[in-house]
């Protein structure tokens, strides 16, 4: 059988389920960014950056569904690279976090390679399936991330 049209074994668990694909897509998107030399991770952290301007390390922690350490750690080495500036807050184990010139350099390298990508999939998915996989993706983690019980 061949590796590409092999249809992959369903998985009963949602979790299961939501981390091949995360997994696959992670594949897909390190692989079309490694000539700008980001990684998935580091690209969507400078997107959001981008977007939304000066945040709390917490609050980007929060809009990412990132735990501290991995992203504490990413953060590191992309200040270490200049994409990112910091500021601490008034309470000194609070960061506020910037995108950087070189940071929004690198962005705008990186842009076209990632728009190839997305294009990629929702070509291959159509574009009704490609927005309505993005807005459930939305919705689930939104549900997920609320506080308190999933009852």
């Amino acid at each position: 059988m061949n590796e590409t049209n092999r249809t992959l074994p369903d998985l009963l668990c949602m979790c299961g389920n939501f981390r091949r694909a995360s997994r696959a897509l992670t594949q897909l998107y390190d692989d079309a960014l490694r000539p700008t030399g980001l990684r998935a991770t580091q690209f969507t952290i400078l997107q959001v950056l981008s977007r939304a301007g000066e945040l709390s390390q917490g609050d980007l922690g929060q809009i990412l569904a990132m735990d501290s350490t991995t992203l504490t750690r990413t953060l590191r080495i992309m200040s270490r690279e200049g994409w990112i500036a910091e500021r601490r807050g008034e309470d000194r184990r609070e960061r506020w976090l910037r995108l950087a010139k070189a940071g929004r350099d690198q962005l705008n390298r990186a842009l076209p390679h990632w728009e190839k990508v997305q294009a990629q999939i929702e070509r291959q998915l159509g574009a009704k399936r490609w927005r309505d996989l993005h807005q459930l993706s939305n919705e689930v983690t939104a549900v997920l991330t609320r506080k308190g019980d999933l009852s």
